[in-house]
């Protein structure tokens, strides 16, 4: 049977543009938006303001994965939806922890944490890191370094075929923004950290949770992608 939102709660745990929020509104959720960047909070916001205008049903705040009294405000949820977030909070296996108690017994949990390559992953740290400490034309030029290292083959392929920068702007579809705001984006994601697939396993296991679906990046320097399940609990009779 798929999965289904109709008549969930639903946590978006660092709503970022508020798609994700809006999706699962679409479908049927009451959901809480909310983000730590108040600019993403405001896209949110305006989201919701454009398609579900004035909804008890979709409520947007500014709060921190981080803050452990905010958390703990907001109760528990049938979903917590965290996609691509919380290795950006500086302090990741905290955040990890602290979507633990959000979600209900017989509830999901949603994340995506990029993929530790080792070496790859330090040096990629260590560039992001430089690019945020510098200033606007040097992060340019390092945006520019990155684009044509990641992407000169494919143009090359399309220019071959005769079709110029096809899949250059086929990408940018696809992700919903530009693909050079996708480049300028994974250039300057910091913080930035990262986890082996099992390593994130064996963090929620140990926290009862049950592992429902698992797609790994391959070895790549992308998110792999977990669901996990809250078992109901059991609780024994008192005795008199």
């Amino acid at each position: 049977m798929p999965f289904s939102t109709k008549g969930k709660t639903f946590l978006d745990a660092g709503s970022g543009s508020g798609l994700f929020s809006l999706a699962a509104r679409r479908l049927g959720a009451t959901v809480h938006s909310f983000d730590y960047d108040p600019q993403s909070v405001a896209c949110t916001a305006e989201l919701r303001r454009r398609y579900f205008p004035d909804d008890p049903g979709w409520s947007v705040e500014q709060g921190s994965v981080l803050d452990s009294e905010y958390l703990s405000s907001l109760g528990t949820f049938n979903v917590v939806y965290s996609w691509g977030v919380l290795h950006h909070t500086g302090a990741m296996w905290k955040a990890l922890e602290n979507v633990d108690p959000l979600v209900k017994d017989g509830g999901s949990l949603f994340v995506a944490i990029y993929n530790d390559q080792g070496k790859m992953s330090r040096r990629w740290t260590r560039l992001k890191a430089f690019y945020v400490r510098s200033s606007k034309p040097v992060q340019f030029a390092l945006a520019i370094g990155v684009c044509v290292t990641s992407w000169w083959r494919r143009w090359l392929k399309d220019l071959l075929l005769l079709r110029p920068f096809e899949t250059w702007r086929s990408a940018g579809q696809a992700r919903g923004m530009s693909a050079w705001w996708d480049v300028v984006d994974w250039t300057g994601g910091y913080p930035f950290e990262v986890a082996k697939a099992e390593q994130i396993f064996d963090f929620y296991r140990q926290r009862g949770f049950v592992l429902e679906k698992l797609r790994t990046d391959g070895g790549n320097y992308g998110c792999n992608q977990f669901v996990f399940s809250r078992p109901h609990r059991q609780f024994e009779p008192v005795k008199r």
